[in-house]
């Protein structure tokens, strides 16, 4: 048998021995290492890719709600463009149609010109206005310069053929010189009123063919389905 001193370790075995354990020693503790630090990274990576895709959301999200409030923007400007370039042409158009209207009510007095076919006109006029009032005793209101012009017996024996009805006509020149001509017809101490003046009658006529008028300037509004 070998002798206990035989079997004891140099110190330069127990050396080597130490050496070799501490290299295990420090081969485990840098894998663990390596380990630690690579689910760090993996980890690291991961929060990162989350963190980024987060951000990239947002930041996609606030683009889109810009690029919608831009959209928003532009379509309300051109609406506003739009709208106020219809008001425009909306207003230019009728600014054209006041000045047509004014040219005829200048030409109003040239009717009065010829003065057979202006007594038949004051005629009708009359004649139309007693058939709205039917009263059997009415003033008929004309210029001064008009009133050779009304023929009273001429109308009365038109209205009782129409209606069978007589009619008692006073005739009082003291509508305004102003005036492009006409009548106007008053019944019941003044309660009754038809006024049948050139100028009324070119505004009722001109509110009756608006709509033709302004087809006959602009064309037909095709955004239109019914005429006014």
């Amino acid at each position: 048998p070998l002798h206990p001193a035989a079997m004891a370790l140099s110190d330069s075995d127990v050396k080597k021995q130490i050496k070799h354990m501490m290299a295990f020693i420090e081969q485990e503790a840098n894998e663990k290492v390596e380990e630690v630090d690579a689910k760090a990274e993996e980890e690291f990576n991961i929060e990162k890719g989350r963190l980024v895709a987060e951000q990239r959301l947002k930041i996609m999200d606030y683009y889109s709600r810009k690029e919608k409030q831009v959209e928003l923007q532009r379509k309300i400007q051109s609406s506003n463009m739009l709208n106020q370039a219809r008001l425009r042409v909306l207003r230019e158009g009728e600014e054209h149609i006041r000045r047509v209207l004014e040219e005829a009510r200048r030409h109003l007095g040239d009717i009065t010109q010829d003065e057979a076919r202006y007594r038949e006109l004051l005629t009708k006029l009359i004649l139309q206005s007693l058939l709205q009032m039917l009263e059997p005793e009415v003033t008929v209101h004309c210029r001064p310069k008009d009133k050779m012009l009304v023929d009273v017996d001429t109308v009365a024996r038109k209205y009782k053929e129409v209606t069978g009805l007589p009619v008692q006509l006073t005739v009082e020149p003291n509508l305004s010189e102003a005036s492009c001509g006409g009548v106007e017809l008053l019944a019941k101490r003044g309660r009754i009123r038809v006024s049948n003046t050139l100028e009324k009658r070119l505004d009722m006529i001109s509110l009756q063919l608006l709509p033709q008028i302004r087809t006959a300037l602009f064309g037909r509004n095709p955004n239109r389905k019914f005429s006014d």
